[in-house]
């Protein structure tokens, strides 16, 4: 990552920071951007987060560890994540028509994980995410192992958590992830 991109990123999670002090009340943008500075890591998955369209903020901080979590929030599942499987299984189960990627792939190769159905819930009392579309969630190795994946999305005012085959994909479906810096 140049120094360029850097500073441009940590220009937009500034701006998107200030404008959303809701989601991290109690947090100052100086230690976030301290604990930033200090993790190339977390830079390069943020980056990647950005541009795959997941608008990643603060939506909180770990009481025990101090560090910083960053969550997709985009209005909608972000855009370059959709389309897409849930792990590398589903997408080797697959014997046509297979989609581009996983998601669980997806997120490892960008440094990030999958949200949980918990995290998806505690999101979901920060704005109102996925309206329109659906978010893979991480799914508990029991509900994987007899060939399904969770995902999640929100109607009628509500969180529903459903159920796929890990193998299906949807234009209107994509991933969440999380990120402790």
């Amino acid at each position: 990552m140049s120094p360029e991109q850097s500073a441009d990123l940590l220009k937009t999670l500034q701006s998107r920071f200030e404008k959303n002090m809701r989601r991290h009340e109690g947090l100052a943008w100086p230690t976030v951007q301290a604990r930033l500075e200090q993790d190339a890591s977390a830079l390069k998955a943020l980056l990647a987060m950005e541009a795959t369209g997941g608008e990643p903020d603060v939506i909180g901080q770990g009481s025990e560890t101090g560090q910083v979590i960053f969550c997709d929030c985009a209005p909608e599942s972000p855009a370059g994540r959709r389309s897409i499987c849930y792990d590398r299984a589903a997408l080797n189960a697959r014997k046509e028509n297979k989609p581009r990627a996983s998601a669980a792939e997806m997120a490892t190769e960008m440094g990030i994980d999958l949200v949980t159905e918990a995290q998806y819930r505690a999101l979901q009392q920060l704005g109102e995410f996925d309206k329109k579309t659906s978010s893979w969630i991480a799914t508990p190795e029991d509900v994987r192992a007899l060939g399904g994946a969770l995902f999640c999305d929100r109607r009628y005012g509500r969180v529903f958590v459903y159920h796929n085959g890990a193998e299906s994909y949807y234009a209107a479906r994509g991933f969440r992830g999380t990120l402790s810096v």
